[in-house]
């Protein structure tokens, strides 16, 4: 796969090049970074949400001297660590913003949420056991914080958007440090799902603990139409790992408690709410060989379960995050490895988990996508890590994708469009075959290519070069599919028309112009394979233009090179 570098500045193929350029970015940082989670902003642009390794002397200086040396090094260690950043990229893939969230603690981020004032809710952990919850402007500067979470070393897992405009924040409560711990005594087993409600302004309105006697852990949430809360979590005790579901009210009392009975070890990746009000549950279990091997289930509010489904593949997988499109396909996103590396692995299923899709993405390291979101125009983003070949450093990655699990462009403006029909078409335009201009209209001019007077069949002549001209044209719309509204086939006429009045003569040459449309639009049609014809039916217009369009050369009609066809794209 063809992967782009960033060191700070993004580097692309011009738009001269009339190779198209994958939507896919690496962003460089000193030491290991990565991304999280990814969202769409309402100016369509997409905020993903990671983290970078820096040292705190960068934003707190402070002069001690020392007179121990294992002090020096303590002092140090807690100098170095992690920090939470934020990039947004813009349709054209480049970077229109770029931020470290400087807090007072090293810390970790778990998710992203858009708010409905254009800002982002942001939750994560810091370094030393404490959950976070930041509320940001559209500028990215925080104007609310919240650091919360028992007295035990604190996890969080996930921030999931609630319909009141608040967040739940889903992770896990370690183990107290201390036997003498009041909390130690209260927990419910050794390690407890926390769960904490915040409102739309970011204020804590309730924390509590679930989960068995055993070590229990908070995986992920979804809010039911009626507004209590679905909570995907796991349990172990003695090798043995199972995953639980949980059922609170609204205010997190627990209505019901439901273990997913499974023969062998299950461990748990996500949960998504579908449309109808069910819910999937992304699972991966180890097969006899020791391989990971994905596990979808789909239940109910009632702890029925409807479907229970093992996606069998050659390499160990996991799915980190699924999303479900309008016409109920699904989206699955994660990672594959065999003894070489692991690469991103994207996965296309219908509603009843049959693989319709999978592709592989990645370089011969260490790549991986960690969430997904679907973009109003049904493609989809995705956020992960990359590590370039012969080293040890995680990259952040952002890539995005047809709705067919292809790769998609980056997308250009009119003017970048008629840079690459030019270069597309440089041979053509050299040899006076062809003209194309900034309005994206592309005019056949050569006499072989143009009709006899009242002619709309094609000779054989114009049908291969249609087939030729057809077999550039098409890739190159289906690549920028996104971006493109229409392709228009028009049909052209010289304005005259023998013994015959007015009317007659604009009716004449209107049902003329339509034809020749039309036959051109047929034989371009029917060279095509059947999936580009599905695509073909859903952009393609023909249309007579008449003589209104007539070509004039010195002020006089040249009525031979009117008798033509043109081709425009229409872009979004």
């Amino acid at each position: 796969m063809k992967l782009k570098t960033l060191l700070f500045i993004l580097l692309f193929t011009s738009l001269l090049d009339a190779k198209t350029s994958d939507f896919s970015i690496i962003v460089h940082k000193p030491f290991n970074a990565g991304l999280v989670d990814i969202t769409q902003n309402y100016d369509r642009s997409i905020t993903a949400v990671g983290f970078i390794n820096a040292t705190k002397s960068t934003f707190h200086k402070k002069s001690t001297t020392y007179t121990n040396p294992y002090n020096y090094l303590e002092s140090l260690s807690k100098q170095y660590g992690t920090r939470i950043h934020l990039i947004q990229i813009k349709n054209n893939a480049n970077i229109s913003f770029s931020k470290t969230i400087n807090l007072a603690k090293f810390a970790k981020p778990a998710s992203i949420i858009k708010t409905p004032s254009n800002g982002y809710f942001i939750g994560g952990y810091t370094m030393d056991g404490s959950e976070v919850l930041l509320l940001l402007d559209s500028n990215m500067n925080i104007i609310h914080s919240k650091y919360f979470g028992t007295k035990n070393y604190d996890r969080m897992n996930k921030l999931v958007a609630l319909k009141d405009g608040g967040v739940l924040a889903v992770g896990t409560s370690f183990t107290s440090r201390s036997s003498h711990d009041k909390l130690f005594d209260t927990g419910l087993g050794n390690d407890d799902i926390c769960i904490s409600r915040f409102s739309k302004d970011g204020h804590l309105l309730w924390s509590k603990k679930y989960g068995t006697v055993h070590d229990d852990r908070g995986i992920d949430a979804a809010q039911a139409n009626d507004g209590s809360i679905i909570v995907l979590g796991t349990t172990s005790s003695d090798k043995r790992n199972s995953v639980i579901l949980l059922h609170l009210t609204q205010n997190g009392d627990t209505i019901w408690m439901k273990n997913i009975p499974n023969k062998v070890n299950l461990y748990a990746k996500s949960l998504l709410k579908l449309r109808d009000n069910t819910f999937i549950l992304s699972l991966y279990e180890l097969d006899t060989v020791g391989k990971e091997q994905i596990r979808l289930i789909k239940c109910d509010i009632q702890k029925n379960i409807h479907i229970n489904k093992l996606l069998s593949t050659t390499y160990s997988s996991q799915l980190n995050d699924i999303q479900e499109f309008s016409d109920g396909k699904l989206i699955g996103v994660g990672s594959v490895n065999d003894a070489l590396n692991t690469d991103a692995l994207v996965m296309i299923l219908d509603n009843n988990f049959r693989l319709l899709q999978q592709e592989h993405y990645g370089g011969e390291n260490y790549d991986i996508f960690n969430k997904a979101v679907i973009l109003n125009n049904t493609q989809i983003a995705v956020a992960g890590i990359h590590t370039d070949k012969n080293s040890n450093e995680n990259n952040m990655w952002i890539v995005k994708l047809n709705n067919d699990a292809t790769l998609a462009s980056i997308a250009i403006n009119a003017q970048g469009f008629y840079h690459q029909l030019c270069n597309l078409f440089k041979n053509e335009i050299k040899k006076g075959k062809v003209t194309i201009k900034e309005n994206l209209i592309i005019e056949f001019k050569a006499n072989i290519l143009h009709f006899k007077a009242g002619k709309y069949k094609l000779t054989q002549q114009q049908k291969q070069f249609v087939k030729n001209f057809s077999k550039k044209l098409i890739p190159f719309l289906y690549a920028h599919k996104n971006q493109i509204d229409a392709l228009k086939i028009n049909g052209h006429t010289s304005s005259e028309w023998k013994n015959t009045k007015f009317t007659n003569k604009y009716l004449n040459n209107e049902e003329l112009s339509m034809q020749r449309s039309y036959e051109t639009l047929k034989s371009l049609f029917l060279q095509q394979s059947r999936s580009r014809q599905n695509y073909l039916s859903k952009i393609l217009q023909g249309s007579g233009i008449n003589y209104q369009a007539k070509i004039m050369t010195h002020k006089k009609e040249d009525k031979a090179k009117s008798r033509r066809v043109s081709f425009q794209i229409i872009l979004h």
